[in-house]
C-alpha cells in the first residue's frame, strides 16, 4: 500500500519536541561590529544558519524577539538587514549590555510570547548567546542554541561556550534540523513552507562552497 497521508500531529503545545506553537525565536547581536571580531566562522557561514533560522519564524509565524546592543549609544549598528528583511514586522530591541537578559525591555518581549521554550541565537557564542542561555535555564525556560547560526572570538572560546551551556541543560540544534522538527511530515499540507527554505538553504551552501557540510572546520 501507498503511505501518502500525513501521520496524526501530536499536541502541538505539549509536545516535548519543538513546534510552530511551543516555541520562541531569539536573535541576540547580529551586528556588523560583532561578525566583524567572529573567528570561529566567516560571516556567510554564520548567515547561512542565521538566515536559515529568520524564514523559518516568519514561514511558521513563530514569536521572534531581536536585540541589540548600543545601537541608541551611537557604538554599533542595527541588526544586518541580511536578517532583518526576512523578518517583517519584527521590531529591535536596543540594550546597553552585553546579558540580553539583564535589560528588562527584552525580559518583557521573552515573557510577552508565552513561551518556555526558546530558540536562541547570537553573537559572540561565549557571550551574547551564553549569558541569557544560563540565566534562563536557571529560570526555567528551554533553552535551544542553534549552532550553526553562532560565532566566537575563536574557535575555542566558540566551542566552550557551547560545552558550558550545554554542561548547564541546553539543548543545542541546527538550522535544518530545526525546520524537520517544525515540519514533521512531508505529506502535510503546508510541508512546502520548509521545501522552499531547504531548497534556498543549499542554493546558499553551494554559493559558499560548504561542501564538507561541516561549516566550522578550518
Amino acid at each position: 500500500m501507498l503511505k501518502l497521508a500525513p501521520e496524526p500531529i501530536r499536541d502541538q503545545q505539549d509536545d516535548h519536541l519543538l513546534t510552530p506553537e511551543n516555541c520562541a525565536i531569539v536573535f541576540i547581536d547580529f551586528q556588523e561590529g560583532q561578525y566583524a571580531t567572529v573567528g570561529s566562522a566567516t560571516s556567510k557561514e554564520i548567515n547561512l544558519g542565521a538566515v536559515t533560522l529568520a524564514k523559518l519564524a516568519t514561514a511558521y509565524e513563530i514569536p521572534t524577539v531581536v536585540t541589540t546592543v548600543a545601537v541608541d549609544m551611537g557604538v554599533n549598528e542595527a541588526t544586518v538587514p541580511e536578517i532583518m528583511r526576512e523578518l517583517p514586522g519584527v521590531e529591535q530591541i536596543d540594550r546597553t549590555g552585553v546579558n540580553s537578559w539583564e535589560d528588562a525591555d527584552f525580559r518583557a518581549a521573552i515573557e510577552a510570547t508565552g513561551k518556555k521554550k526558546i530558540v536562541m541565537a547570537g553573537l559572540w557564542t561565549e557571550v551574547c548567546l551564553a549569558f541569557p542561555t544560563l540565566d534562563m535555564l536557571r529560570e526555567g525556560y528551554e533553552i535551544y542554541p542553534v549552532i550553526d547560526a553562532v560565532g566566537g572570538v575563536s574557535s575555542v572560546t566558540h566551542e566552550t561556550a557551547i560545552q558550558r551551556m550545554l554542561q548547564a541543560g541546553a539543548q543545542p540544534i541546527t538550522s535544518l534540523a530545526l525546520g524537520c522538527e517544525l515540519m514533521r511530515n512531508w505529506a502535510r499540507e503546508d510541508a512546502d513552507k520548509y521545501r522552499v527554505i531547504i531548497n534556498d538553504y543549499f542554493r546558499r551552501k553551494r554559493a559558499i562552497g560548504a561542501a564538507s557540510g561541516d561549516l566550522f572546520h578550518n
